[in-house]
């Protein structure tokens, strides 16, 4: 009797320890995942995410802090990229654990002093979320302790009409991003959308994209059989096609129009 109420008591004492680690344990978002909600105040006022953003593409992304060089140089390059994002559909949302007098303060610094590249007088107008408490930086892994234990590091969320994540990029806090290589990603995905196709590397778009490998030996001949002006075919796995700027840009707007 003694030795099965000690076993019990010891199992108990496990399911408490697993139970305890299991709610320290966080799970990040992932790909092909809803992204995370949120309620949370902005420097443009409330947002509830992603509910607010249906039916546009969304760049969530981080910056470590604010009056920080490497970030007032990034928010410079995404407002003057602003009407290019805007033109693929396509909507940025800043976050980073500041309270909302501190970005305030910030952007008013950044358009009235500040010079980088040729960009002055940039006003920000995309909205900057106030995470004082790291709660929406939680949900989304932007808080990484062997970066740093309270900055977050430079996360980008790329998320489709639907709230689904469709990529997530992450830069140290040292190094900025690419601001023209998010939006290339950002068209790659819509292409992909549209077209049901592939991009390879160093894709840019105008360039020939990749058609899906065929399953079934049937397909394998009709697709060796596509060779054309417009398709190539180096092996029966891998073919290009010609898609030009033109027609990959009017078929996503397009697309984005029915949004």
């Amino acid at each position: 009797m003694f030795k099965k109420a000690a076993f019990l008591l010891a199992v108990a004492a496990l399911a408490v320890t697993i139970c305890k680690c299991n709610k320290k344990k966080k799970n990040l978002p992932l790909i092909g995942e809803k992204a995370p909600e949120f309620r949370a105040k902005t420097t443009l006022g409330e947002i509830n995410f992603p509910q607010d953003y249906a039916g546009s593409w969304v760049i969530l992304f981080s910056h470590p802090a604010d009056f920080t060089p490497v970030c007032t140089t990034e928010f410079m390059v995404f407002q003057s990229m602003k009407k290019e994002f805007e033109e693929i559909n396509t909507k940025l949302i800043g976050l980073s654990v500041d309270s909302l007098s501190s970005h305030n303060a910030w952007l008013k610094t950044i358009e009235e002093k500040i010079e980088y590249n040729g960009i002055r007088n940039e006003k920000i107008t995309f909205p900057l979320i106030d995470d004082l408490s790291g709660r929406v930086a939680g949900k989304y892994g932007m808080i990484q302790p062997h970066a740093d234990d309270t900055k977050t590091v430079r996360a980008v969320f790329i998320v489709d009409p639907e709230g689904i994540i469709r990529a997530i990029l992450y830069y140290p806090l040292t190094n900025g991003r690419n601001m023209q290589e998010i939006k290339r990603l950002v068209i790659a995905l819509q292409a992909t959308d549209k077209f049901k196709i592939a991009t390879p590397a160093n894709w840019n778009p105008g360039e020939d994209i990749i058609l899906p490998p065929p399953s079934t030996e049937a397909e394998i001949k009709d697709r060796l059989a596509l060779q054309s002006d417009d398709v190539r075919c180096s092996d029966w796995f891998i073919c290009f096609k010609r898609l030009p700027n033109e027609e990959l840009m009017a078929e996503i707007k397009a697309k984005n129009d029915r949004f």
